[in-house]
Parts: C-alpha cells; sequence; structure tokens
C-alpha cells in the first residue's frame, strides 16, 4: 500500500527564494525614496532663498535703497550679519538653506546696490538668487549670479 504524504509547509530554498526577492525590493525603495527626499530638500533650498529674495527688496526700500554691506565664505547665522543679512527674517531663511544643505557651504555678497546668494544642492550642482531677479543653478560671481 503506498502512502502519498502531503507536503507541507515551505522548502529552504523557497524561503531562501522569496528573501532575496524582498530584500531586492526593499533597496530599490530604499533608493527612490532617498531621490526623493533630496528633491524635497532642494525644493526647501530654492524656496527659503526665495524668501531671502523678497525679504532683501523690503530692506532695501526701508534702508535708503540700499542692501548694505555683506561678504563672507559663508552666510550669517540667525545671530549675525550686517547689511540686509542682519534682518531677522533673512537670517532664519538662511538658516533654514543652511539646514536643508546639510552644510555650512552657502555663500552671501551685499554690496550697497546689489546682493547675491548661492548654496550646493543636494542633487547635484549650485543654485543662485541676486538682485537682478536672477534665480538659476550657477554660482557667484562679484555680486550676481554668473
Amino acid at each position: 500500500m503506498n502512502h502519498y504524504h502531503s507536503r507541507r509547509g515551505f522548502t529552504l530554498i523557497e524561503l531562501l527564494v522569496v528573501i532575496a526577492i524582498i530584500g531586492i525590493l526593499s533597496s530599490i525603495v530604499l533608493a527612490s525614496l532617498n531621490t526623493a527626499r533630496n528633491k524635497g530638500n532642494d525644493a526647501a533650498i530654492k524656496a527659503n532663498m526665495s524668501t531671502v529674495s523678497v525679504q532683501a527688496e523690503l530692506y532695501y526700500d526701508s534702508n535708503s535703497n540700499s542692501y548694505g554691506s555683506f561678504s563672507s565664505a559663508t552666510c550669517p547665522t540667525a545671530t549675525s550679519g550686517n547689511g540686509m543679512f542682519s534682518d531677522t527674517t533673512i537670517r532664519q531663511a538662511t538658516a533654514a538653506v543652511e539646514s536643508a544643505n546639510g552644510s555650512n557651504n552657502t555663500t552671501c555678497v551685499a554690496t550697497g546696490s546689489a546682493w547675491a546668494m548661492s548654496s550646493p544642492l543636494l542633487g547635484g550642482g549650485t543654485w543662485c538668487i541676486d538682485s537682478l531677479g536672477q534665480k538659476k543653478a550657477t554660482t557667484i560671481s562679484g555680486s550676481a549670479c554668473q
């Protein structure tokens, strides 16, 4: 008399294949999330730099048509700055840019008649804005975006 035993459970090979597939899928999802996170931080950098642009014009109008004077390899923190970079809202937006880009590599320049600001983007490149209304992926030359 032949007894056929019904198979119960999974073999070790089947379990390993399923675990490998789950591992591959999770690594793809995590890579996509990291790219999305970088794009979100880059959008935050650009938005905060736009805030600086608007506030700079308000500062200019309120201070005898001058942006004041500031030049440094790094932008002022939330507790320091000269010229337009002494404005509280501009300092807060600048601090938010530095927080989003994860570095202190943001550059700020202000002369009496012009200003510019650039920040590295996490997705690569550098974003620059200036008093001429330029907003583009480039660096600062003098007190304007190149």
